[in-house]
């Protein structure tokens, strides 16, 4: 088992490092830009990248930073309200080829937002349709068929949790600041020790 997980990290190790450093940058720039001027982020996904999404606005939302999920069946059955102009949108599609998403980014590309694709194929539809992206390369999956969202939904998540700190990081959230948003649970009491 220990071979198993040590293939594991390697792959998504190296899948990391495949991220284009300077588009990271440029995305973090416009999520900063975004929030700076009242707006909010937005990520959007489906099946097994929920969670994912999910964890992302948790963190971003315990860092004082404004950020909300859109799953995109839900979108097009009135969560579409939630996209203000100026918004800042995040689609996660591993293959950039779920009908879904597909459509959410037309819907979307008539709305004044900054969109963004998150995805792991550098030929798609969404690779067409959506100029801004930030496209990783991925070996395998990790599963034994190829197929299961396994290391594509570990990835994402890990990019986007190198987004929210990265964002903290630029807006000068300091512990105060989480400790306020976060007086639950064992962090809660551990950071109420600390004042």
């Amino acid at each position: 088992m220990i071979n198993y997980f040590s293939r594991l990290l390697d792959t998504i190790t190296e899948s990391v490092t495949s991220m284009d450093e300077t588009v990271f940058r440029q995305l973090v720039d416009e999520c900063a830009g975004v929030l700076e001027r009242g707006n909010k982020i937005i990520v959007s996904g489906l099946g097994k990248n929920v969670p994912v999404c999910e964890k992302f606005v948790g963190t971003m939302n315990s860092l004082g930073q404004n950020a909300v999920f859109m799953n995109t069946n839900s979108a097009v059955h009135g969560d579409l309200g939630m996209v203000k102009q100026d918004d800042l949108v995040i689609i996660l599609t591993k293959s950039g080829e779920t009908v879904e998403s597909i459509y959410l980014t037309q819907l979307l590309k008539q709305r004044n937002v900054d969109l963004w694709l998150l995805s792991f194929r550098p030929e798609s539809t969404l690779t067409h349709e959506i100029p801004k992206q930030l496209i990783l390369h991925l070996e395998h999956e990790g599963d034994l068929w190829d197929i299961v969202p396994n290391n594509s939904t570990t990835i994402n998540l890990i990019v986007l949790q190198g987004v929210a700190i990265e964002l903290a990081k630029r807006r000068g959230v300091t512990l105060q600041d989480f400790r306020q948003n976060h007086p639950g649970g064992f962090i809660g009491a551990y950071l109420n020790q600390l004042s």
